[in-house]
Parts: C-alpha cells; sequence; structure tokens
C-alpha cells in the first residue's frame, strides 16, 4: 500500500508511526515503482539466436555452439540443421535486429 494511501484510510494511525509514539514498532518503507518490462528476465533460446542470424552459415555456427555447450540436445541440433538446410534461416522468424528486446518491451 501507497504511504499516501495509508495516510488517507488511518490518519490517526499514520501520525503515531511518523511521530513515533505509537506502541508498535512499525516504520513506512518506500519503494520505487519496478519499471515493468516485458522481457525482464528472458532467457533467449536456440531460436533467439537463430533469428540473430544474417545467414544460414551463421545459423549452423550457433547451432553447433549451442549443442557443444549442452543448450541443445543433438537430436533437436539435427533437426534444426534439416530445418536450416531445408528451409533457411528465415523459417525460424523474421530477423531480430540490434535493440530488439528493448524496442518490444
Amino acid at each position: 500500500m501507497e504511504r499516501d494511501e495509508f495516510k488517507k484510510r488511518y490518519p490517526a494511525l499514520a501520525k503515531e508511526i511518523e511521530q513515533g509514539k505509537g506502541k508498535a514498532d512499525l516504520s513506512f518503507q518506500v519503494e520505487a515503482p519496478k519499471e515493468e518490462r516485458r522481457f525482464a528476465g528472458y532467457d533467449p533460446g536456440v531460436i533467439d539466436f537463430l533469428r540473430r542470424c544474417n545467414d544460414d552459415e551463421e545459423g549452423l555456427e550457433i547451432i553447433e555452439y549451442m549443442r557443444r555447450r549442452g543448450e541443445v540436445t543433438g537430436e533437436e541440433a539435427e533437426e534444426l540443421c534439416a530445418q536450416l538446410r531445408e528451409k533457411g534461416v528465415r523459417s525460424f522468424g523474421p530477423k531480430k535486429e540490434l535493440g530488439y528486446y528493448e524496442k518490444e518491451s
């Protein structure tokens, strides 16, 4: 509850708290409003990285890198490579340009 709202609902109690006269050991904590960001805490996956690639060669490098790191299984990597060879890197979605997540927030 915001401080002003608390004061409006409970004026006597708010006054006691501010003056330190109340028996309860209470105090106000002011919290800055949290900025709502759509992608806050979002962990991009292999598709997100593939959508940043300029060409199929970069896509293959990303898939292999993610496989080596254990972020995709060998089977998933094979499926992604097959899609890449058959349909191209844009088959994973339109290109995500620099600043994509900031613009979409």
